[in-house]
């Protein structure tokens, strides 16, 4: 019997082509040709952006990339983060993206750094991580940002209904909606796409006038919005989510022109209906599209603090 042997995707890999990639692929593109030269290359790569932009963590400390090894035995990684300003980063393709995150949104990445810092305090680093902080991790790992000037658009994907979405308001992509990827498993992931790869759509509302910036005032603007809604002490968990089945979203994929590709119910799930217009509290099914489609590519980052890294 022969067996398959799966190719594991390394850096040069990476298409900066691909709509999820396209917002990244100016820093991307150089810091991938440096890990192609050695790990101390890229984490010089990224220390000297991270000098550069002076983006800062919590209570001011600048933000820079060590390796893996000088994360403490027994310290949570968001702590460690929040204490000294240092990103432990390990030379592989997830702690890449989670990089390139902390440069595309750094405000929402200092915030989520500095809220889930907070919940370690209160409760420590144990088996008992409580729903802010596994909402943080999903958020982190597995997230795009939905925004949107329609409340209809938001209205369907929370209540699954992808023929809406995706079909009868295809021209309304990039005029009144659009998608933002945040989360870097999710990157990862997209390296292979796959059609059932589903993301943790956080719903952002945006004004009408959101759509005619231009892209990097776009990115500022939610990583703003965004990161104000994390510092604030409302509660978070995973039902602040809606899955969002990323292939389907229009010009992401040539497959997704025909409405037939929407058609596969394994994918593009019926969902409960909600009458409720708050993205925040409406049920979704985000539990369970974590369960059917694991945050990363085989590599045990699936489930929290599954590495020993914590949240990374």
């Amino acid at each position: 019997m022969s067996s398959v042997v799966r190719k594991v995707p390394g850096f040069a890999d990476i298409d900066w082509s691909m709509p999820w990639f396209a917002p990244f692929a100016v820093r991307g593109r150089r810091w991938q040709q440096a890990a192609l030269t050695s790990e101390a290359a890229l984490l010089d790569a990224m220390n000297a952006d991270a000098q550069l932009s002076r983006h800062t963590v919590l209570d001011g400390r600048q933000l820079a990339f060590v390796a893996q090894s000088e994360l403490p035995a027994h310290t949570a990684y968001e702590a460690h983060i929040g204490a000294t300003g240092c990103v432990p980063t390990r030379h592989n393709l997830h702690d890449f993206f989670n990089a390139l995150s902390w440069f595309q949104f750094p405000r929402m990445k200092a915030a989520q750094t500095a809220r889930g810092s907070a919940a370690v305090g209160s409760m420590g680093r144990g088996p008992t991580r409580g729903s802010t902080r596994d909402a943080l991790t999903l958020f982190d790992e597995n997230a795009v940002l939905f925004a949107t000037a329609d409340p209809a658009l938001s209205a369907a994907l929370r209540a699954f209904d992808w023929q809406r979405l995706f079909v009868a308001n295809r021209d309304a992509w990039g005029q009144r909606c659009e998608a933002r990827c945040f989360g870097h498993a999710l990157l990862e992931k997209l390296i292979t796409p796959f059609k059932a790869c589903t993301a943790h759509a956080w719903i952002v509302d945006v004004p009408p006038e959101y759509f005619a910036w231009p892209d990097e005032r776009r990115s500022a603007w939610l990583d703003d919005t965004v990161s104000r809604e994390f510092s604030t002490d409302e509660p978070l968990s995973s039902q602040a989510f809606a899955p969002l089945p990323v292939l389907g979203i229009p010009g992401w994929w040539p497959e997704n022109e025909e409405p037939s590709f929407y058609d596969d119910v394994s994918v593009f799930r019926h969902g409960r209906r909600t009458r409720s217009s708050d993205a925040r509290i409406a049920p979704s099914k985000a539990s369970q599209a974590v369960a059917a489609f694991p945050v990363s590519t085989g590599k045990g980052e699936e489930s929290p603090d599954s590495t020993g890294q914590g949240d990374g």
